[in-house]
């Protein structure tokens, strides 16, 4: 917990340098400013003890590149049809991620996809809002949980 603390420490410190331009000045400002955001970061997201996999990490950006723009062009498709082509819907899901930053991984990569946005993540609970219900959404969950897994070294 404290090699965590520190290394978030020291990230958030070094983003106040650079924001600041490295004025020597802002630093009275930005020992607060650091502080209550290694505080919120604890709060929000406690210190894991795995570790991420860098193999899985780049396996998992080209994976969302991919899906990005193949996703882009799907939701480009169906605002060319008109809007009887959709059929929105919520969705909820199980989720079997585990860990809480890989939880908010899969939320905030499925915000970014086209055609599907995290709603609600309660426990291993996700609520999704999709632009087409007919499409293989559950699938594709799935798939990105499974990335995210490998970065993660979660076990199934």
């Amino acid at each position: 917990m404290t090699a965590a603390l520190l290394r978030r420490g020291i990230l958030f410190a070094l983003l106040w340098w650079i924001l600041s331009e490295g004025r020597a000045g802002s630093w009275g400002l930005g020992a607060i400013a650091v502080a209550v955001a290694l505080w919120a970061s604890v709060r929000l997201l406690l210190p894991a003890s795995g570790r991420i996999s860098v193999a899985g990490l780049f396996a998992f950006m080209g994976y969302f590149i991919w899906n990005s723009v193949r996703g882009g062009a799907q939701v480009a498709l169906i605002a060319l049809r008109g809007r009887q082509a959709l059929q929105p819907d919520m969705l909820e899901m199980q989720l079997s991620l585990r860990s809480g930053a890989a939880r908010i991984l899969m939320v905030n990569a499925l915000g970014l996809m086209p055609g599907s946005l995290g709603v609600r993540l309660e426990g291993d609970r996700l609520r999704l809002h999709v632009l087409d219900a007919r499409m293989p959404i559950a699938v594709a969950v799935r798939a990105l949980e499974a990335r995210i897994e490998v970065i993660f070294r979660e076990q199934p």
